[in-house]
């Protein structure tokens, strides 16, 4: 299929505004740029939106905490981590997805701020997301949710960390997730997959030069084959995982490797709902405001965590 109209018209768009140099920008710098969000309307109204603190180990991470009209006493909760290659984006980058997934399971969400990039290399960034899923599940009273109702998602490094949050949850034992969504998830660091061959020159948006900055400042001097959760597509064993639903895009050079990862998980035996969202590119999810397609695949990732919690 060829390119989605809207997003095509975004694109054209997107061209005017300014772009990371990967060869010159540093970490601040690239976040100066990138984490400053378009508004393109009014955000989808909640009956209650709050700032909190996660106090953890020798820190304190900032999130936010959703709760959608008419989700009831005590709804399930999607914990959900934000994109942006491990080294940028914010709890307000991502306030439109967490609303939208909000609004359409019936659920609370629970957006983390971890430490980024690269002053936190790996594994601070899954450390966080991990122990803050652990929190959301012992703070249930306080949070309002139903513990034994959780969730986690994300987006692109979001989705590497949710994949990564539900392989330790199953190995420590706890919490008992009921599902995880990832939408166009890192997975690997192979550059010369057919996606990144075909979509990796920046035209889509994402590039390869762009990937190869994020991982590198991710792991810094980390091996990739001693960063198991990081390169999750590497996990010797996906078994016993919660259900999924992964999303990739047509046109998004990570499309590849969350395919394969969608694979191994169902040979491993894990329910999947896997698909790819054709003539879209990285970073759609989020922009159903602009790209009114992506409202399928947002409800589809919704409604997989409210079966999930049924």
């Amino acid at each position: 299929m060829t390119l989605n109209p809207a997003v095509q018209s975004l694109l054209v768009m997107m061209e005017q505004a300014p772009k990371i140099d990967f060869d010159n920008h540093s970490a601040p710098e690239a976040r100066a740029i990138f984490d400053n969000p378009m508004n393109f309307g009014e955000p989808i109204a909640m009956a209650k939106v709050e700032n909190l603190k996660i106090d953890l180990l020798g820190r304190t991470l900032d999130a936010r905490f959703y709760l959608p009209e008419g989700a009831g006493e005590t709804p399930g909760l999607t914990v959900y981590f934000h994109g942006g290659g491990w080294v940028i984006g914010t709890l307000d980058t991502h306030d439109g997805t967490c609303r939208a997934l909000a609004q359409k399971s019936g659920a609370a969400v629970l957006s983390i701020a971890y430490r980024l990039a690269p002053e936190h290399r790996y594994p601070a960034a899954a450390d966080d997301c991990f122990e803050a899923t652990v929190w959301a599940a012992a703070n249930a009273e306080q949070l309002g949710i139903d513990g034994s109702k959780v969730a986690v998602a994300g987006d692109s490094a979001g989705g590497n960390l949710a994949a990564a949050v539900a392989i330790m949850a199953r190995d420590a034992g706890a919490p008992a997730l009921a599902h995880q969504l990832l939408i166009y998830p890192v997975t690997d660091v192979d550059f010369d997959r057919a996606s990144y061959v075909a979509n990796g020159a920046g035209e889509y948006f994402l590039s390869t030069v762009g990937m190869k900055w994020f991982w590198s400042h991710y792991l810094g001097d980390t091996p990739a084959d001693q960063a198991s959760l990081a390169v999750v597509l590497g996990q010797a064993d996906l078994s016993g995982l919660a259900s999924a639903t992964l999303i990739t895009a047509q046109y998004d050079p990570l499309r590849d490797e969350g395919d394969a990862y969608a694979e191994r998980l169902k040979a491993a035996g894990v329910e999947v709902d896997w698909a790819c969202a054709p003539g879209m590119i990285h970073g759609f999810f989020g922009l159903y405001q602009v790209v009114p397609d992506a409202w399928e695949w947002v409800d589809r990732g919704a409604s997989n965590i409210k079966k999930a919690f049924a």
